[in-house]
């Protein structure tokens, strides 16, 4: 008997077979590979500080990169953190690093990771730093283009959904190539809790939150699954107080545990910087994963056709950028929740004139 080693060999037609699961999200074509030619690959992180030094400490270590450029305003800080890198060269993958505070140095850039922001300066509103933070991304965004027109943008800074909808206006890129961080790491606070009261790996969790990246962010539980088996269901036959004030509670302790980190250590760098190298894994690796993450939500789940807003959904990454979004089945009460959520973000939007 013949061993297969693909459905298509037992007679199942692979032609179209993603389109079941994701709808296709539109592209230039620039980003998908055509050779199998060794080619070097430059990661960009525009921001030295802790955030965007954690991401470029894991992205080398994890040798995901032939040459990381950093951008800063701080010259001196950006010379030492680089000096730092360097030092540690007979101990890390080999990988050229270089930085500036020209933002000429991103030319090239196969990604550009983009962590710089305003800080809140106390009593001020948060519209007024998000204007702070336009005003910054005015500066970043086009010149970025400019220097590397084929490249993925990838924004952490906050707020990450609003600032990825001013990124994508700003550059021109096409949706796929702009991309939010999101929550991909608030999906893994949330399956962290789930796996330590479960007793099993946060990697067998299969477990989303969705919407913004804040307070009205969405625990999908219909979908939490472990070893294929529905959670929700068993721990409310086997724990009474599994109701729904207990399941708000677990989604408000994700949202607040960033703020208790930084409570505690004053700010939060190590599990953002996993969380994004995870991305830039999937992306420049060309993996095909599903990560939460913050993309263009026109049309899905009753948001309004007209409402350009991101927020974060399942979506296919690989060398293409975003090469589909899951179309998740969602209970009515978590797509009304998701609905609440891209309405505030589509309101805040449109106070930027964009």
């Amino acid at each position: 008997m013949k061993k297969a080693s693909s459905l298509s060999e037992l007679g199942f037609d692979a032609n179209g077979a993603a389109s079941g699961f994701f709808r296709p999200v539109a592209d230039d074509g620039l980003c998908t590979p055509t050779s199998h030619h060794r080619r070097l690959t430059k990661v960009s992180v525009i921001g030295a500080g802790n955030v965007g030094m954690a991401i470029a400490q894991t992205i080398l270590t994890r040798d995901l990169a032939d040459e990381i450029a950093l951008v800063d305003a701080l010259p001196d800080k950006l010379r030492g953190e680089m000096l730092d890198l360097q030092h540690a060269a007979a101990f890390l993958p080999r990988t050229r690093l270089v930085s500036d505070t020209d933002i000429a140095v991103t030319r090239g850039s196969d990604l550009a990771i983009v962590t710089a922001g305003a800080r809140q300066i106390p009593g001020e509103t948060r519209l007024n730093l998000l204007q702070r933070n336009v005003a910054l991304f005015r500066k970043i965004v086009p010149a970025l283009a400019e220097h590397s027109p084929d490249a993925i943008l990838l924004i952490v800074s906050n707020p990450v959904d609003i600032l990825t909808y001013v990124a994508w206006k700003l550059s021109g890129f096409p949706v796929n190539r702009v991309i939010g961080s999101g929550t991909n790491l608030d999906s893994s606070r949330f399956r962290f809790l789930l796996a330590e009261h479960l007793d099993v790996n946060a990697q067998d969790v299969q477990a989303y939150m969705v919407g913004e990246h804040g307070d009205s962010s969405v625990a999908i539980w219909s979908t939490v699954s472990v070893a294929g088996m529905p959670v929700l269901k068993s721990l409310q036959e086997s724990h009474n107080s599994f109701d729904e004030e207990a399941l708000e509670g677990i989604r408000r302790a994700v949202v607040n545990s960033a703020y208790e980190v930084i409570n505690l250590k004053g700010y939060t760098s190590w599990a953002i910087g996993y969380s994004v190298a995870n991305l830039v894994s999937s992306i420049l690796r060309d993996q095909r994963r599903i990560h939460p993450v913050s993309v263009l939500a026109t049309g899905f789940h009753g948001i309004a056709d007209d409402h350009e807003v991101f927020l974060s959904l399942p979506a296919r990454l690989g060398r293409g950028g975003v090469l589909g979004v899951a179309d998740m089945e969602l209970t009515e009460e978590e797509a009304r929740r998701l609905r609440q959520s891209a309405k505030t973000l589509w309101e805040n939007s449109q106070l930027l004139g964009l």
